[in-house]
This record gives structure tokens, C-alpha cells and sequence, in this order.
């Protein structure tokens, strides 16, 4: 499936609050007359598109507000995920209506998976919407929007082979100025059977790996010290020059970017379990700064299930990969999965073995939810969601059970490590407070002395709970003043 969205996840307390909630655009001053305001839904993939769709139509006169009131322009970037994602756009559309109704001058456009995936009938059965684009068509925009201005609706859900925005500089919208996002790539070519994707996000197609080094290069210049390397299937990246004497893939593209500072920690998501190659897995053990940790969904322990998913490994190949990971780079590695319940025909037995696998890797944490029908994908096609929702909804709560236990376990193996951790800002709960992550993604909130985000420090782990880790810092000689 790659980068998930619409799940549950075993979270750190820090982040508990957001997990379901739209990223909103900041306020640029400075930048544009005319406002736009944009929510994003999803993964990680939809808010970095969403700094695309900001950096397009900055040039076309536009700043991003927070405040919907004050738009002209309203843009909803969708995800097609899951049924309840769409029905969460759909009443958030409901709720826009009083102010379109207020104000006929304001444009509301729905971009996205769910664009992609429900083309003009979208604009039948939501009739506040006046615009529809697709994760392909964002150069269109200035287009589109002077379409609407005519009074027209507008489409765009055209699936390109080529596009990659390669060569347009986001603009950070949701940014805590430490951590960033980089796309790679687009699309994806995997067809497992439950997922929209690539229906809504077209071919997979990598992009230039020069222009990848050069983006995080820029972030490290303006004060960023972590970026993560977006891709529906990072592992099966592969790019070559138009001479085709250069080839890069996801290993080499992965060192490149390494090589920018020693300072500029590299995470990556998604990886998929038949893809990650050994050339990753020692890249990352080579340099410090590519970061201990993988997400691995693995969907379900059952080989029959898996089969069906088409995710062409076996419960023992994905055994076999984990202890591959851990023979390479040790118990230092982060682990983290994708699990889904009540897939089509799943039986107790099949269950069971999702459990068991759980057992045996003891995942760091987890993204879990139960299997929701997709139209048009081949499971919708080929078998019928045959699992009662009560089955499905029990099943999924003893996974979320098991992942609790197996966090939690792991978090107290922390008490007493030191870690050194990227400080991203304050905690949630206090401002004396500081919150940021360890090589191995863990959140970890100390105390903020005059400490200041962007900045490393060593954090000794003093206690812990299933989803964050506490401690105090541990200072040089040289740092005592900053007690």
C-alpha cells in the first residue's frame, strides 16, 4: 500500500491529537494579494503536494492563509483511501457550504485521490464545488482557476507518465523550520489487490536524483536538519541520466543525500517488504545520519491472505527480511508496520497468524485499520467483503492490544539508553517542555532548559509510556550554561 493514510496508529501522546486532523496553510505575508486556503487529508504524500500546489500559485499572485474566511480560494486535497476518508471530505464540504452560499465570489476546488478517483461526478454530487484536479495536473491550476472565474466548472484529472514537479520549489506550509518532506517519486506499479493508488496516482516514475540532492542541500542551507525521502515504494526508485551513463537507485540516492552534511539526518517511508534490498539496508548501517529506522507493512501474517492481497511475498519471505534487518544493523533498528483487518474471506486462523507475526517482530508501533472495499480495485472486483464489521472491528482492536503491549515493551527497553535527539519544538502539554525524535523515530519529551528546536542534544531515557519516551539531557562541559 505504501504511505498510509485514514489509519490508527500507536502513537506517542505528542502526536495523539493530530492524527486525524487536515493539515491547514500558514500565513504568508509578504508573498501574494489574493488568499488561498488549502486543507490537506491523508499521507504524507498529499501535504507535500499541497507545498507544490502553494509554490504554483504563489505565481500566480496568491499567499496561503489560515483563515478560510479571508480566501477567495478554497482547496480540499483529498484521499481515496479509505471510505471514511472521502466521507470526512464530503462533510467537511457540507460545512463550507453557509460561506459559499455568504459569499458566491469564493472558489472551492478538490484535488487529490478522491479528484482522481470520482472525476466530473464529483461536481454532480457536491454542487458547491467548482473545480476538480488530480495529483497530475497541478501546473493547470492558473488555467483551471480562470476557468472557474468565467463562470465554469473546471476538470483536470488527466494521469501523466512523466510528472514529477521535479523542477518547482515547495513552499513549506505545515513546517516546524527542522523537518521537511522530499518526494522521489510518483505513482506506484505494485497493484496490490485492496488498494486505489494507482488508479489515483497513475505509473510509478522516479525523479531527477540531482534535483532530490538539491532540494535537501537547500533545506540544510535555510537552517532544516532532517528530511524524509517520500515515495509510494521508495525502494524501487531508479532514475538514470538522458545519456544513460548514470544510474541511480534507491541505495545510491540514498547516500547522495547522506553525503549533503553529517548534520542532516535522512529518514525515508514507504519500503516494501519484496523491494528494500541488502545495498539499503548497509547504507543505512554506513552512515549515521540515515536514520535506525524502516516502516515495513506488512498488511498480514497469513501467506493465503498476502496472496490474495497480491503482495507477492509470503509470510516467510517477510521473516526472513526482518531477521535480515536486524542481522545487518541489529536491535538499533526501528521497525514499524502496516496491518489490516477483516480482509476479504480472512478467517480466525488467518487472524491469528497477523498476531503471531506481531509476536514475532514486536513492532515498534503501527498503523492499523480494518479493510474498507475500494471501488474499481481487483479485491472489489474479484471477492466479496465477506467479513462481518463487528468481526472485523474486534480483530482489529486485539491487533491495536497486541501493538500496545509489544510499544510498550520496547519503550522501557529505552530506560536508562542515552539517545541523541533532534529537538523539533515544544511539547504539547507544556512549554517548559521540549519534544523531539531519536534515531529510531521515537518521540522523546526533557525538560527545555535554553535549549532551542534545530539543535541535537543527548537524552538520557528516565521513563517512559506506550507512546513517548521521557528523559533528561545529558550536557557537555562546554553546554553547562544552557542549564
Amino acid at each position: 500500500m505504501g504511505i498510509v493514510a485514514e489509519s490508527l496508529k500507536i502513537i506517542s501522546e505528542e502526536e495523539k491529537n493530530s492524527l486525524d486532523e487536515p493539515m491547514v496553510s500558514v500565513d504568508e505575508h509578504n508573498a501574494g494579494t489574493r488568499k488561498l486556503y488549502i486543507e490537506s487529508y491523508g499521507c504524507q504524500m498529499n501535504f507535500a503536494d499541497s507545498e507544490i500546489v502553494a509554490s504554483i500559485l504563489r505565481n500566480e499572485g496568491f499567499s496561503t492563509t489560515s483563515n478560510q474566511d479571508e480566501a477567495e480560494l478554497i482547496l480540499l486535497n483529498t484521499c481515496a483511501i479509505r471510505d471514511n476518508a472521502e466521507q470526512k471530505v464530503r462533510k467537511r464540504l457540507s460545512s463550507l457550504s453557509p460561506l459559499k452560499k455568504n459569499n458566491p465570489n469564493v472558489k472551492i476546488g478538490v484535488l487529490g485521490c478522491m479528484a482522481e478517483r470520482l472525476k466530473t461526478k464529483l461536481l454532480e454530487e457536491e454542487k458547491m464545488v467548482d473545480m476538480v484536479v488530480g495529483p497530475d495536473s497541478y501546473r493547470e491550476l492558473p488555467n483551471l482557476i480562470a476557468e472557474v472565474e468565467e463562470g465554469h466548472k473546471a476538470v483536470n484529472v488527466f494521469l501523466s507518465r512523466e510528472e514529477t514537479y521535479a523542477d518547482i520549489s515547495p513552499i513549506r506550509l505545515d513546517s516546524n523550520g527542522v523537518s521537511a518532506f522530499i518526494s522521489i517519486m510518483r505513482g506506484c506499479d505494485n497493484m496490490c489487490s485492496f488498494c486505489v493508488v494507482p488508479y489515483t496516482r497513475g505509473r510509478e516514475r522516479s525523479r531527477d536524483a540531482y534535483t532530490i540532492v538539491n532540494e535537501a542541500a537547500g533545506l540544510f542551507e535555510q537552517g532544516y536538519r532532517e528530511v524524509t525521502l517520500l515515495g509510494q515504494n521508495v525502494d524501487s526508485y531508479k532514475w538514470e541520466n538522458a545519456d544513460k551513463t548514470e544510474k541511480v537507485n534507491f541505495a545510491r540516492l540514498l547516500e547522495k543525500v547522506a553525503l549533503i552534511h553529517p548534520e542532516l539526518r535522512v529518514r525515508f517511508s514507504t519500503s516494501h517488504p519484496k523491494d528494500i534490498t541488502d545495498e539499503v539496508i548497509y547504507t543505512i548501517k554506513k552512515y549515521d545520519n540515515v536514520c535506525n529506522y524502516i516502516h515495513l507493512p506488512a498488511q498480514s501474517g497469513s501467506t493465503r491472505i498476502l496472496e490474495m492481497m497480491n503482495r507477492t511475498y509470503d509470510r516467510e519471505w517477510y521473516i526472513n527480511k526482518i531477521d535480515r534487518i536486524r542481522e545487518i544493523l541489529g536491535d538499533k533498528c526501528g521497525i514499524s508496520q502496516d496491518m489490516i483487518s477483516g480482509f476479504c474471506s480472512e478467517t480466525e486462523e488467518d487472524h491469528q497468524d497477523s498476531l503471531s507475526l506481531m509476536d514475532y517482530v514486536k513492532f515498534d508501533y503501527g498503523y492499523m485499520f480494518s479493510y474498507s472495499e475500494r471501488p474499481g480495485t481487483p479485491a472489489a472486483k474479484k471477492y466479496a467483503d465477506d467479513v462481518p464489521e463487528d468481526v472485523k472491528k474486534r480483530r482489529l482492536n486485539e491487533i491495536i492490544a497486541k501493538q500496545r503491549e509489544h510499544s510498550h515493551i520496547n519503550n522501557l527497553k529505552e530506560i536508562g539508553k542515552v539517545h541523541r535527539v533532534l529537538i523539533e519544538g515544544f511539547s504539547r502539554k507544556s512549554e517548559e517542555e521540549l519534544k523531539g525524535r531519536t534515531d529510531q523515530n521515537k518521540v522523546v519529551v526533557f525538560p527545555k532548559y535554553n535549549f532551542r528546536k534545530g539543535e541535537y542534544v543527548n537524552v538520557l531515557i528516565t521513563a517512559c509510556t506506550t507512546g513517548t519516551l521521557i528523559g533528561e539531557v545529558v550536557v557537555e562541559e562546554t553546554d553547562l550554561q544552557k542549564l
